[in-house]
């Protein structure tokens, strides 16, 4: 009878106990996943003060991120870049992401001849007819 009761008991102790084990297997798997999958906003490494526009489209996702700061600088990848360097730059960052897409920054107290040059730079290198340029939203 002893014997039984010994039994029973044990019997009812493992029922009792819940292995976490594979839930937190599961999580630590989905958590991989995601992180792996996730495309992370990329900055261009200066503040730009874009212009207002009506006609907005929103691009995503974004590959490629060129900023044009107020001084005429050019920054990509938050690294200041010269004129020369930028289709170096993007072939390079084209091998890392060949269907992202390439947006423009531009601040609005920028030269002008400048943009223009970078427009020229971006259209030979990346063979799009047309230059994406962020604006800021209203």
């Amino acid at each position: 009878m002893a014997r039984r009761k010994a039994q029973v008991a044990a019997a009812g102790s493992s029922d009792d106990d819940v292995n976490l084990t594979p839930m937190l297997d599961v999580v630590f798997i989905l958590l991989i996943f995601f992180i792996v999958t996730a495309q992370f906003i990329r900055e261009p490494g200066v503040d730009i003060k874009r212009q207002e526009v009506e006609n907005l489209t929103k691009q995503n996702p974004l590959g490629i991120l060129i900023a044009l700061d107020a001084e005429s600088k050019i920054w990509i990848n938050k690294q200041e870049v010269s004129l020369q360097e930028v289709g170096f730059e993007i072939r390079e960052l084209r091998e890392d992401n060949p269907k992202g897409k390439l947006v423009f920054q531009v601040d609005e107290g920028s030269e002008a001849g400048t943009m223009i040059d970078l427009i020229e730079i971006i259209n030979k290198e990346d063979g799009q007819n047309v230059v994406q340029i962020s604006t800021a939203e209203e």
